[in-house]
């Protein structure tokens, strides 16, 4: 299967290493509207650059294509890749509204094509032991989830770019780089009855938030505590997520949930053995996920298996952080579903 990477930028590089690496997977083109984006990479994987989309529709061979663009142009490009039979890998987040996630999960259904959304960090060997634990049962009633993400973004890192920390194309910190915590905690805890927010600006010259903090009640009654930043000094400090059950408490920390900090239940079971094997050293907030992401992809484009997450589950932790910009805007606790019509 020939896969695209469209959009250039620091992720790219990531995907590109890991289609190369995934049997049965090709690296098809790269695709940015900068050619000195593109060119470096064409030339080190031997493939053919486009300027647009247009052009790798009409004159690249591929089966489907990585949409690594700003996130606000993410349903548009896969709308696009979507009318011409083209599968979709989306980065996260799917979209920066549910309206747009919607229109590009429709085209997608229409076209009879996958909606992948790239959630690597669940392949964390921590988190996938976390996660078991939670399905196993082992925690009896989760009673509080904490998400914790202190990393650092100089303004050097949004002056790179325009797009970074606007609305239209970008989103702040709970958009960009809490994503995948959000993700993670809807995965462990299921869906949210409501929210409370508060965002602010503290230090970056950028229209969205550099902070905030949310308030979550989940259906099943548990309580979820999120807190975001982009300033911790001098650089990223920690990405966690702490469960907390009626049997087990069990921290995943690191600066990318790469080490499991805490880790006790009530009763015992063999996965116990694993935890020090599950810490990794990644060099970066990105991690090791993407390769066993990719192998994921090329099972589920072979038929062998359903897309997880899907379209539908980007859906998800997308919903509910419009809804903590939503509390944080009109100061009010905010109920799921939104209203999106």
């Amino acid at each position: 299967m020939k896969i695209a990477v469209i959009g250039c930028g620091r992720i790219a590089g990531r995907h590109l290493d890991a289609i190369r690496h995934t049997e049965g997977l090709e690296v098809a083109a790269v695709c940015d509207n900068r050619k000195d984006r593109w060119q470096p990479l064409a030339r080190e994987h031997g493939v053919p650059g486009f300027n647009s989309i247009g052009a790798l529709l009409k004159g690249g061979e591929l089966d489907g294509a990585a949409i690594c663009t700003p996130s606000g142009m993410h349903a548009a490009h896969g709308v696009k890749l979507a009318a011409a039979g083209k599968h979709v890998i989306c980065e996260k987040p799917i979209a920066t509204s549910v309206r747009d996630a919607d229109r590009l999960i429709n085209a997608c259904d229409d076209a009879g094509v996958q909606l992948m959304v790239v959630k690597q960090n669940r392949l964390n060997p921590a988190i996938k032991l976390l996660k078991r634990a939670v399905d196993k049962g082992r925690f009896g009633r989760l009673y509080m989830g904490n998400a914790t993400v202190r990393w650092s973004r100089p303004q050097s890192y949004y002056d790179e770019d325009r797009w970074r920390g606007t609305w239209e194309f970008d989103g702040g910190a709970f958009m960009n780089q809490a994503s995948h915590y959000v993700d993670m905690l809807l995965w462990l805890f299921g869906p949210v009855e409501s929210v409370m927010a508060k965002t602010a600006t503290l230090a970056r010259d950028i229209e969205t938030e550099d902070s905030g903090a949310a308030i979550v009640r989940f259906r099943s009654g548990a309580l979820g505590v999120m807190e975001v930043t982009v300033l911790t000094y001098p650089k990223n400090m920690e990405g966690s997520l702490t469960v907390i059950g009626e049997k087990g408490t069990v921290k995943v920390g690191g600066f990318a949930v790469n080490k499991i900090e805490h880790w006790q239940f009530a009763e015992y079971d063999d996965d116990d053995k694993e935890i020090d094997w599950a810490a990794t050293k990644p060099p970066d907030v990105y991690g090791f996920g993407h390769l066993g992401y990719y192998a994921h992809v090329a099972k589920v484009l072979r038929g062998e298996m359903q897309a997880d997450p899907d379209g539908r589950h980007g859906r998800k932790s997308l919903e509910l952080i419009q809804a903590i910009y939503l509390s944080a805007k009109e100061q009010r606790q905010v109920a799921l579903p939104l209203e999106t019509h």
